[in-house]
Order: C-alpha cells, then sequence, then structure tokens
C-alpha cells in the first residue's frame, strides 16, 4: 500500500475533476440512446423510462450506504470499486445487448457513480485546500457540464457508420452487431472505466479527515430528521429538481424525433448536449446573479425561464422547440446548488445526515421520466412531458416559503454589514 501524500495534492484535485468528467459521460448518454432503446428493441415509452429508472434508483440508494462504504473502506478503495462496478455494467451490455440487460447494465452504472461522487466532495476539499473548496466545487459543477456535452457527441460518432471508416470506428462496430452500431459506445464507457480504475490504482491519495458534518449519523438522527416537515419538503425540494432535469433531458431528443422529425443521432443528440452546455453556462451567470440577488429571488427568476421555455419548447414550431428544450438546462443550472444550500442553512446541526437524505431525493431522476413516459404512451409524449410544469412549480413555490437560518452573501448585504462595524455606528 502506497503511504498517503501531504494534503494538498493538486494531481489529487485534477484527477477529480477528470473523474466528474467520465461520471457525466456514463450519467448523461440517456437522453441520446432513449430513441434507440425504442426503435432497437420496440418497447414503449413506459419501458424506455425504465432506463432513467434504474439507473438513478441505484444513484437514490446508494448515497446513504456509499458514505458509510467511505467511512469504512477510504475514499481510494471505493473509487475502484465504483469505476469496476461501471466497468462490469458497461461489459454486460456491450458483449450482450437488450433491453433486460441495458437495465442491468444502468443499474450497476448508476451504484457506482453514485458511490464515487459520495467519496470525491470531501476529497475535493482536502486535495484543493478547504479555503477553494467553494471555487473547486463550481469547477467540478463545470467539468460535469462538459461531460454531459461530450457524451451525446460520442455517441453521435459511434452511432453512425456511414459517417466514416477510421481504424477506431472500424475497431468499434467490428465488437458490435452490423444492426446495432450504437452500442459501440458501451465499448468507450468500459474503456473509460478500466482507464480510469487503472490510474485510481497508482494513484496516492491525500488522507481525509471527515468533518463532522460531513460524517454519516446514526439512525436516531435520521429517523429525527425525517420527524420535521421541513426537511420533507426540501428532500421534495431535490425529488423534483433531479425529476424536471432528467425528465427534460432525457425526453429531448425522443420529442424532437416524433413531433419535429429531427434525426436522434444528429440533430437529437445536439439537442441533449446543448442541454448541458447551457446548464454550465447557467451556472457561472448564477454564480453572478447570486452575488446581487438574495438566492430565493435567483430560484424564482431561473424556475420562471425553465417553464417559459418548457412551454415553448413542447407547443412552438419545431425551429423554436429545438432551443427552447436544450434552454430549459440553463434555467435549471442554479436549482440544485440553491436548493441544498437553502435546506442546509436551515438547520443548525447533523449537516451530513441531512445532505444524505436530501441526495436520496435523486430518486426524481428514476420516478419522473416514468411517468412522462406512462402519459406518454396514452396522450402522447407532448401531455407527459407537460408534467414537468408540476415539478418545476414545486421548485419555484421553494423561493416563497424558505426560511434558512442564514442568507447568502450578496454584494448588498457585504456592504451593509461594513458599514454597521465601521468605527462611530
Amino acid at each position: 500500500m502506497l503511504e498517503a501524500m501531504p494534503t494538498r495534492n493538486n494531481y489529487v484535485m485534477v484527477l477529480i475533476f477528470v473523474i466528474f468528467v467520465v461520471i457525466s459521460l456514463l450519467t448523461n448518454i440517456m437522453g441520446a440512446i432513449v430513441p434507440e432503446i425504442i426503435r432497437s428493441f420496440s418497447v414503449s415509452y413506459s419501458l424506455a423510462a425504465l432506463l432513467p429508472f434504474v439507473f438513478f434508483l441505484a444513484y437514490g440508494v446508494m448515497s446513504i450506504p456509499g458514505g458509510v462504504m467511505v467511512e469504512a473502506w477510504k475514499e481510494k478503495r471505493v473509487i475502484v470499486l465504483s469505476f469496476a462496478l461501471g466497468l462490469v455494467g458497461a461489459l454486460l451490455f456491450a458483449t450482450n445487448p437488450s433491453y433486460g440487460m441495458v437495465l442491468v447494465s444502468l443499474f450497476l452504472i448508476g451504484a457506482g457513480m453514485a458511490i464515487i461522487q459520495v467519496a470525491a466532495h470531501p476529497l475535493l476539499r482536502v486535495s484543493g485546500g478547504e479555503e477553494n473548496f467553494a471555487f473547486n466545487s463550481v469547477i467540478g459543477q463545470l467539468m460535469f457540464g462538459l461531460g454531459g456535452f461530450a457524451s451525446p457527441q460520442i455517441y453521435k460518432y459511434a452511432a453512425d457508420p456511414a459517417a466514416g471508416s477510421d481504424p477506431v470506428r472500424q475497431l468499434l462496430f467490428s465488437l458490435v452487431r452490423e444492426d446495432l452500431p450504437w452500442v459501440s459506445i458501451y465499448w468507450i464507457f468500459a474503456a473509460s472505466c478500466l482507464v480510469m480504475l487503472l490510474i485510481v490504482l497508482v494513484s496516492r491519495f491525500p488522507k481525509v479527515e471527515l468533518k463532522e458534518d460531513e460524517k454519516i449519523g446514526s439512525l436516531a438522527t435520521h429517523i429525527g430528521l425525517l420527524k420535521r416537515p421541513m426537511v420533507w419538503a426540501y428532500f421534495m425540494g431535490i425529488f423534483f429538481y433531479v425529476g424536471s432535469e432528467q425528465g427534460t433531458a432525457n425526453w429531448i431528443s425522443q420529442f424532437l424525433a416524433t413531433y419535429h422529425g429531427f434525426d436522434p443521432a444528429g440533430a437529437g443528440a445536439d439537442a441533449v448536449s446543448q442541454f448541458w452546455v447551457l446548464m454550465s453556462v447557467g451556472c457561472l451567470l448564477g454564480l453572478a446573479a447570486l452575488k446581487i440577488f438574495d438566492s430565493r429571488k435567483v430560484l424564482v427568476a431561473f424556475s420562471i425561464g425553465a417553464m417559459i421555455s418548457l412551454a415553448a419548447g413542447l407547443f412552438g414550431p419545431a425551429a423554436v422547440a429545438r432551443w427552447a428544450l436544450p434552454m430549459v438546462g440553463f434555467f435549471a443550472s442554479v436549482m440544485w446548488s440553491i436548493i441544498i444550500s437553502l435546506a442546509l442553512n436551515s438547520v443548525s446541526e447533523h449537516h451530513g445526515s441531512f445532505t444524505g437524505i436530501l441526495c436520496t431525493g435523486i430518486l426524481g431522476g428514476a420516478i419522473v421520466p416514468v411517468i412522462i413516459g406512462a402519459i406518454g404512451d396514452h396522450m402522447g409524449l407532448r401531455a407527459g412531458m407537460s408534467f414537468l410544469f408540476l415539478t418545476f412549480a414545486y421548485v419555484l413555490v421553494i423561493g416563497f416559503w424558505a426560511k434558512p437560518l442564514i442568507n447568502n452573501a450578496t454584494i448588498s448585504s457585504k456592504a451593509a454589514a461594513e458599514s454597521l462595524s465601521a468605527p462611530g455606528v
């Protein structure tokens, strides 16, 4: 076993950023491949919606156990295990493509990626320095957005045999059935997991001492938190936010194909990429907005923007829908961080346990796409995606009822604090 390095470690910090990119590659491919699953395996919208269901089910149920594993086994072993799960999941579907196997594959990949995220954030805090943690967390979000952009583009590369005959494509297509060229992307995912697994194995990690608020609390602590209505209210906020994000991203390509005739491997994949790029752009602009306005006002404004963009995408002409649906990602960009910060700033203790409960709300990414698919089978996909107005509406109203103990610092609030603390005041 290699000895631990000093806590500040730029190499590990960059490695964590790369891990965020790989997590996003594996997580955000579903929006691009849903039309292929429907076409290749002749499944309904409801069955196609089980793809994000099993993935985010794994994400949700592994959030708290992942924290227990990190405390018991430490970060390096847990990250190695996580990439091993991702490798096995990708290989299972790459070698035996079927509807049933893709569900098994996504569950394993989802479990692995959930555990990695639990391990990565405390490691990023230590390796990059506590004083830089907020900044580095934003960089991590941007890396996640980069992976979200790249994933559908890699899919475009891997899904079209007619696009070219370079040696990499020839190798990929030789590994899959001729009628399922898009499955080759799972060989790319398997290779990515294997490379990351090997890199992590030979890397030396700094020693991480979890803060009290980062530790997973006792069962009694969790039960005590769950007895508080405010905890459930914020849990549902995360549930509906992730459901809104995934419900939009996972159905964009199929919606554009169904109602406007866009090619899922062309404009459809581009729209999914743009959804994640615009989310990264929105994250940067949202940070600036939070320096000027109270976070609750920003949440209200961005929620209204998301609903307007969704309406334009669902009911506008093709040229409008092509850009309005990805624009939902721009407005969704700040919702996760604002809801999390409002929630944690509403309690004075047990932040680690509360965070675990909130992260379990990621299950919304499993449930909401299934609801959209079920409605879509009976009333059409436009009606199904209209369910997102309700989920975004819940996020909107958080901005009105939230009462945090600590408000986010703005330029005006800092100026007021400085004037009050000035001599003679």
